[in-house]
């Protein structure tokens, strides 16, 4: 039994999470799903890329702050990861907005303030409406106008966790807190993946 229980803890700590997404073809060559380029204003009007985001890992999720359906919940979850990594640098959040008519930097920061986070840990991010569909897609994050949705913006709730070459390594569903469990493992197997790689 007691050598059982080692080889299935070994297993464990062997995991390592897959490359998700069907490759992409650039330069006549075959590479793995990446985020392509973006630049964004965070709600303290800083311009947040993801060139700068690959010193760290990062989750990500779409989101807008007058939304009344799951918004909150999947914002709930988001919150859970930053208090559980707001000590360790290496891990940041970002939220895209998909109203950015009404969610302006200083609203989103006004939305940051209420949850008490830490601005320089989770951004908030400010840009273009069809840009930002667009990149959800990259995400695999469904998002579009929609008059009959709660909000008029129909989406996904997903929540993505993003490696420092920018693969996405693994996701959850925001709206479930079960879910959200699973992916906190898989942060700690990506950072210590990277650990194990800077060594």
């Amino acid at each position: 039994m007691v050598s059982c229980l080692l080889l299935v803890s070994c297993k464990e700590e062997e995991k390592t999470l897959p490359v998700l997404g069907n490759n992409k073809i650039v330069d006549g060559e075959e590479v793995p799903h990446f985020i392509p380029d973006f630049a964004y204003l965070s709600q303290d009007s800083a311009i947040i890329t993801n060139e700068f985001l690959k010193k760290h890992i990062y989750l990500a999720d779409c989101f807008f702050t007058h939304c009344p359906s799951i918004c909150p919940k999947v914002t709930k979850q988001m919150l859970r990861i930053h208090d559980e990594y707001k000590s360790n640098d290496k891990v940041k959040l970002v939220s895209f907005t998909l109203d950015p008519k009404r969610d302006t930097p200083d609203r989103l920061k006004m939305y940051g303030d209420n949850l008490d986070i830490d601005h320089d840990k989770w951004y908030m991010l400010h840009g273009d409406k069809e840009a930002t569909y667009d990149l959800c897609f990259e995400f695999f994050i469904s998002a579009m106008d929609d008059e009959l949705a709660p909000g008029g913006i129909n989406h996904s709730g997903q929540i993505v966790l993003v490696d420092q070459q920018n693969h996405i390594r693994a996701f959850a569903d925001g709206t479930d807190p079960e879910a959200v469990d699973d992916l906190l493992k898989d942060i700690k197997i990506l950072l210590k993946e990277i650990e194990e790689k800077s060594n």
